[in-house]
């Protein structure tokens, strides 16, 4: 089933929106009293959703991947905690554990949407930068899902 490109536009028009608003959930969030320790990490995961966005909206826009021939491609291990809860809303003053477990689900969100659309890409060029994006977003959900681990055994579960 080949998709039309006006729906692969649409769906990394989508894309873009989503890398928009992680960086700001991070931008954000990283000044957060809760989560000042991991203010760094979060500075970089936005900087990171900002470079996806770039990429995604160069590729809308010319129909070309940049460059991703130094990419390392290596396989990111899922742990999959984010796979058994509910979807989060994000509300100010939220728990530590809540607001990891809203960018977990964020994250994997993005990882699902990168599966989808590097299925349906019909370059390889196209495949191998939505292939680059979902490892990215393996890589911070990962991170979020460590810290979250890390955090529930602070706290005794």
């Amino acid at each position: 089933y080949q998709m039309d490109f006006q729906n692969l536009e649409a769906l990394i028009a989508f894309a873009i929106e989503n890398e928009k608003e992680a960086a700001n959930f991070y931008e954000e969030n990283s000044e957060s009293e809760m989560m000042s320790g991991k203010r760094q990490m979060l500075k970089e995961f936005a900087a990171e959703e900002r470079k996806h966005q770039k990429m995604l909206e160069d590729y809308l826009a010319t129909g070309v991947v940049g460059r991703l021939d130094d990419y390392r491609f290596k396989w990111i291990v899922d742990i999959k905690r984010s796979d058994y809860v509910d979807a989060v809303a994000y509300k100010p003053g939220m728990a530590y554990n809540e607001l990891l477990m809203l960018a977990m689900k964020r994250e994997e969100a993005a990882l699902k949407l990168y599966n989808q659309l590097q299925d349906k890409a019909d370059s390889d060029g196209a495949k191998k930068l939505f292939k680059m994006l979902c490892q990215e977003e393996a890589k911070h959900k990962l991170a979020l899902e460590t810290m979250y681990d890390d955090y529930m055994a602070k706290m005794g579960d």
